[in-house]
């Protein structure tokens, strides 16, 4: 069975008010919606077969965080800044080749 998407993007947007750490306190709501305007930029986003950047909410790696997941491969990553979002997009999700340095499992 294969996925509908090439990748399916999912970026962690928790936020929790309890004082520990949560992505969103690292800027992640921005760099989903940057990483959703450069996808469609670069006409990748869309229907079957391409690329769909979604929001999540926890995904009980914010010790990790700010995290984000590209499925099918099921491969975690890291971020900081739209220069890290530029590489996972252009090395990741147009060319196939994982990120190393970003990755949180390894």
């Amino acid at each position: 069975m294969s996925s509908y998407y090439k990748h399916h993007v999912f970026f962690c947007l928790n936020e929790r008010d309890d004082g520990k750490a949560c992505c969103a306190d690292h800027n992640a709501k921005a760099m989903q919606e940057y990483a959703k305007k450069r996808c469609k930029q670069l006409g990748i986003a869309g229907a079957e077969g391409r690329v769909r950047i979604n929001k999540a909410g926890c995904l009980n790696r914010c010790e990790l965080g700010p995290v984000l997941v590209v499925y099918p491969e099921a491969v975690w990553y890291t971020f900081v800044d739209q220069q890290d979002i530029d590489e996972i997009i252009d090395s990741h999700l147009v060319n196939g080749v994982p990120v190393e340095r970003l990755m949180v499992d390894r």
